[in-house]
C-alpha cells in the first residue's frame, strides 16, 4: 500500500475516532443540566462549537449526527438522560435539529476566516444564533406560546451562559486545535 494511501487512512480513522468522542461528549453535556423551564441549561452546545472549530465541517456534522441518532434510536443522550423520536418532536426538538446546521455553518466560518480568534468567535455567535433561530420558533410551534413568550423562556434565560461558554471555547479550540489538526 503507498504512503499516501497510508496516511489517508490514518487521517480518515483519527477524525473518526475525534467525531465519535465529539459525539460522546455532547452527550455527555447534556446530562451537566439545570431545568429552569421547557428548555434546560445544558453543555451540549458548548461541546457542538467545540465540534465545529476543531473538527470542521464534514465531521462536526459527523459528531452531531452520530449524537442524534443516537438519541433518536433510543439511547438516553438527550437533556436529562431522555431519548426517543419525542424529543425531537417536542418543545426542545428544534435546538437539537438545530445543532447540525450551527455544528456546519460555525465550522465553515471559522475555516473561511483563517481559524483566527475573532472569527472564530463571530462563528461561534453565528452558530448559537441558529440553533435559536430553530428552537425558538419550535418551541413556539409546540406549545403555542406567542413568540415573545418563547423567545423570554427558550432564548433570554441562555445568553449569558453562552457567552461564556464561548469564551471558554477560545483557550480550549487554542489548545487542541495543533492536536487535532480537524
Amino acid at each position: 500500500m503507498s504512503e499516501t494511501v497510508m496516511s489517508a487512512n490514518t487521517n480518515q480513522l483519527r477524525m473518526t475516532v475525534y467525531a465519535s468522542l465529539f459525539a460522546a461528549l455532547v452527550a455527555v453535556g447534556a446530562f451537566i443540566s439545570i431545568p429552569i423551564g421547557p428548555v434546560p441549561i445544558v453543555l451540549q452546545n458548548f461541546f457542538v462549537l467545540l465540534a465545529a472549530l476543531l473538527l470542521g465541517p464534514r465531521w462536526g456534522v459527523a459528531a452531531v449526527g452520530v449524537y442524534l441518532l443516537a438519541g433518536i434510536c433510543g439511547l438516553p443522550v438527550f437533556a436529562g438522560g431522555t431519548a426517543g423520536i419525542g424529543r425531537i418532536l417536542g418543545p426542545t426538538g428544534g435546538y437539537l435539529l438545530g445543532y447540525l446546521p450551527a455544528v456546519f455553518v460555525t465550522a465553515w466560518l471559522s475555516q473561511k476566516g483563517g481559524r483566527r480568534v475573532w472569527t472564530d468567535i463571530a462563528a461561534m455567535i453565528c452558530g448559537s444564533l441558529i440553533v435559536y433561530g430553530c428552537g425558538v420558533p419550535w418551541l413556539k410551534m409546540v406549545t403555542g406560546m406567542p413568540f415573545a413568550k418563547a423567545v423570554t423562556v427558550g432564548m433570554l434565560p441562555f445568553l449569558i451562559g453562552d457567552a461564556l461558554k464561548i469564551a471558554a471555547a477560545v483557550p480550549v479550540v487554542k489548545a487542541l486545535r495543533p492536536i487535532v489538526k480537524g
